[in-house]
């Protein structure tokens, strides 16, 4: 530790290099010189280390007590006595505290004799000084690196936790057990692998962009997570590619996602004039692509938002038409009742659309199609009737009370089943012993009627393409309903040859009315329903030249004689 050092400059190029306040180095290098004074000196003396900015030095000093004699023999070593101050010549009285200077060693060298010659007894430092300047190097080097490191991570916390909840962008470092660490200049964050999207792969200096989800203050400094399948991460997308959410017109009221695969938003205006789903859409859907792009081609439903749950789950289940909505505000569950031909579309592939409409609305949604509810109803009916004291009026009362089989009577509460308006309470445990033993009949009729429904599903399936009229045919395609196909058709597009033939998009929305997306979707459907219809074309024909073989076959084979008597 060299006294002959201006440490002005070294303090300043510290602070600009590591981006740290130049007072904090000050303070450090004071308690490095500190610690070193203590550990070459004592812990039990009183010193104390002064940062000189004139000098450029850190000052180290010893106080002394003034005492007319020493009582406690552990503080001898910071006291002094009034003889002992007079001997040296100087001039105190008890209780007066005194300040000496210890001076490194090769430095300095006169005024230190000088004072060593006058004080060096009192302060009983002569055998300790020879050592001072070499282990004063050591041990503040160690306190400084370590101190500096402990601030550079300070402020490293400082600057992201305040970033929490934004969008960072940083080079792919490394690889660490399927977790991506991430270089963020200043600092380095890791996307943990529970975080990544499946199928999106990185390399080593690929830039990627994410969602800082949290700081976390580590002892080995800050963690930074990243997460880019967080639904937040997409919000903070459109925030920064539509103007108008960052300026607070248009409101994101809800986001749902399945990384990598489909995500909805709910979106409300502030500003009746401004339509918040053409705001994230943006010209010819310029915003919305360029979010699809950062996620890597994740499809993106955009709906709008709406203070009635009915109406915001039904915009929600898009492109899917919904019939009715039946609402348990006890339970936040809603039954979904749909057309036929719209139930898979409701659903989506695996359940996904069905998925992220829940998500999305925070109602658990349950999806029937119009004719699966009229079988239930037809069941319900069936099966609450055959219990005692029930008439028509009372199995329609248990019905919209969410009774829809015997099961539910037996396993409901006698507390609840005598809040049922018409309900005789004497009655109840007879009821309740019927249900039970109608569980059993009416599991056997519902596998009967599941059986039956699956074998008319597989058999419409598969009705040759030949026998399906035009209007049959549009229904088939993926995401056309009869109120759709009546649309198309009132556009002049009767078949699904009409909606290939047709190649432009727009001039196909505007005709039908359906919009540009839905015109988009219904002519990417047609075309990959021609090709299934074929292939089923194909499978049928031969399958009835299989059996038309089969038929003359056993025409032409003669009938064996029958035997003698």
């Amino acid at each position: 530790m060299g006294q002959s050092v201006n440490l002005n400059l070294i303090i300043d190029q510290v602070a600009k290099d590591k981006g740290i306040d130049r007072q904090v180095i000050v303070d450090l290098l004071e308690q490095a010189i500190l610690t070193a004074a203590k550990k070459t000196f004592g812990a039990e003396r009183t010193l104390e280390a002064h940062y000189n900015p004139d000098k450029g030095v850190v000052e180290v000093f010893q106080a002394l007590t003034v005492v007319e004699e020493v009582t406690d023999p552990l503080q001898e070593i910071n006291q002094l006595t009034l003889e002992e101050a007079r001997q040296k010549g100087i001039e105190a009285e008890a209780g007066d505290e005194l300040v000496f200077q210890i001076f490194y060693r090769d430095e300095d060298a006169a005024e230190a004799k000088a004072q060593d010659d006058r004080y060096g007894d009192i302060l009983k430092l002569k055998t300790f000084r020879r050592g001072f300047g070499r282990i004063a190097a050591q041990t503040a080097k160690q306190v400084i690196l370590q101190r500096t490191r402990d601030a550079e991570r300070e402020n490293v916390y400082n600057e992201f936790k305040d970033r929490k909840g934004d969008i960072a962008t940083g080079t792919v470092r490394r690889f660490e057990r399927g977790n991506i660490i991430v270089d963020l200049v200043r600092a380095e964050a890791v996307l943990p692998i529970r975080e990544q999207v499946p199928r999106e792969t990185y390399r080593a200096g690929d830039r990627v962009q994410a969602y800082v989800l949290d700081v976390l203050r580590e002892s080995k400094g800050p963690q930074i997570v990243l997460s880019r399948g967080s639904p937040h991460f997409l919000t903070k997308l459109f925030e920064m590619e539509v103007p108008e959410i960052a300026e607070g017109v248009v409101v994101i009221e809800a986001a749902a996602r399945e990384p990598g695969g489909r995500a909805k938003i709910a979106v409300s205006s502030r500003d009746q004039d401004v339509d918040p789903v053409g705001a994230c859409v943006g010209m010819k859907g310029s915003r919305v692509q360029a979010v699809v792009q950062e996620l890597r081609g994740e499809k993106i439903d955009i709906v709008p938002f709406d203070p009635d749950p009915a109406a915001f789950v039904c915009s929600a289940l898009a492109p899917a038409e919904v019939s009715r909505v039946l609402i348990d505000d006890a339970n936040h569950a809603m039954e979904i009742i749909v057309p036929d031909d719209q139930l898979s579309l409701a659903i989506g592939r695996r359940g996904q659309n069905v998925r992220l409409a829940a998500q999305l609305t925070g109602w658990k949604l349950d999806i029937n199609s119009e004719t699966r509810v009229a079988e239930l109803r037809d069941f319900a009916f069936h099966s609450l009737s055959q219990l005692p004291g029930m008439t028509d009026t009372l199995v329609e009362v248990l019905y919209a009370h969410g009774f829809r089989k015997a099961k539910d009577i037996a396993d409901a509460s006698p507390d609840v089943v005598v809040q049922i308006p018409g309900i005789n309470p004497e009655l109840i445990p007879e009821m309740q012993a019927k249900a039970r033993s109608q569980m059993y009949d009416d599991a056997a009729e519902l596998s009967r009627i599941e059986q039956e429904r699956e074998a008319a599903r597989i058999a419409e399936a598969r009705r040759h393409p030949d026998e399906l009229t035009p209007r049959e045919r549009l229904i088939r395609v993926r995401g056309v309903s009869e109120r759709t196909a009546e649309q198309l058709e009132a556009g002049g597009y009767n078949t699904v040859e009409d909606l290939i033939a047709e190649a432009d998009v727009m001039k196909l929305g505007d005709n039908s009315g359906l919009g540009v997306k839905k015109a988009k979707q219904v002519k990417f459907a047609a075309e990959q329903y021609l090709t299934e219809e074929q292939r089923l074309r194909e499978e049928l024909n031969a399958e009835r030249e299989r059996q038309a073989a089969a038929r003359m076959l056993e025409t032409a084979t003669p009938a064996a004689p029958a035997d003698a008597e």
